[in-house]
Formats: C-alpha cells, sequence, structure tokens
C-alpha cells in the first residue's frame, strides 16, 4: 500500500515556475511507477505525466510537453513535477498517482493507477 501527499500548489501569474512535490510512503516506493493527472474546473480528469519506477521512462501530454518535467528521489520517497512557463490554461488540481507492476509503456488514463493523493491547486492568473 502506499499513501501519497501532495504539496506544493499556488496561485501563481503566468510565466512563473512552481515545484509540486509528491511525498510517498510505504516501503514499495521504489517499484511503483509515478504520475501526475490534472483536473481544471468543469472538465475531465487529465493525464500530465508519469515516470517508471527507475526513473529511465518518462511521459508528457502534448499540452505540457517541454514545460513540465516529472522526476522522483527514491531515497527520499518523492516524486516531483517542475512547472516552467506556467500558463493560465494549466489551473487544476493536480493529483499524484501510482501503480505497481507496470511495465512497458505506462497508461495515460486514470484507471491505470492505483494509488492516488488528494490533490493540489494550482492557478495562474492574469
Amino acid at each position: 500500500q502506499v499513501q501519497l501527499v501532495e504539496s506544493g500548489g499556488g496561485l501563481v501569474q503566468p510565466g512563473v515556475s512552481l515545484r509540486l512535490s509528491c511525498a510517498a510512503s510505504g516501503r514499495t516506493f521504489r517499484t511503483t511507477a509515478m504520475g501526475w493527472f490534472r483536473q481544471a474546473p468543469g472538465k475531465e480528469r487529465e493525464f500530465v505525466a508519469a515516470l517508471s519506477w527507475s526513473g529511465d521512462s518518462t511521459y508528457y501530454a502534448d499540452s505540457v510537453k517541454g514545460r513540465f518535467t516529472i522526476s522522483r528521489d527514491n531515497a527520499k520517497n518523492t516524486v516531483y513535477l517542475q512547472m516552467d512557463s506556467l500558463k493560465p490554461e494549466d489551473t487544476a488540481v493536480y493529483y499524484c498517482v501510482g501503480a505497481h507492476g507496470l511495465v512497458g509503456r505506462l497508461p495515460q488514463d486514470a484507471a491505470g493507477y492505483t494509488y492516488w493523493g488528494q490533490g493540489t491547486q494550482v492557478t495562474v492568473f492574469s
């Protein structure tokens, strides 16, 4: 079992950066693929980024590619989402997710992930 707690959200202006953190409990973090989803008001939850348990493979939604970077520190049981050049359309609740036993290409649908955090709000305003 893995429990996830996000932090680092906030209210920022366009163009600035934020780094989200997701602290995971449980001894299986090192073998857990991790990712981020987001949900804007009135919209469906959407995939943002994913990272294999080894850190060797990363996946990004087209809308964030080149601006966001997912990484992990297994020694700290933490996964990060570095968000640069933020835009108003990045405004959403961001959720940290995880799943064991994933091989090959990581899923980009919510059903592919077992563990979910409570979410952290990111608001980008003009």
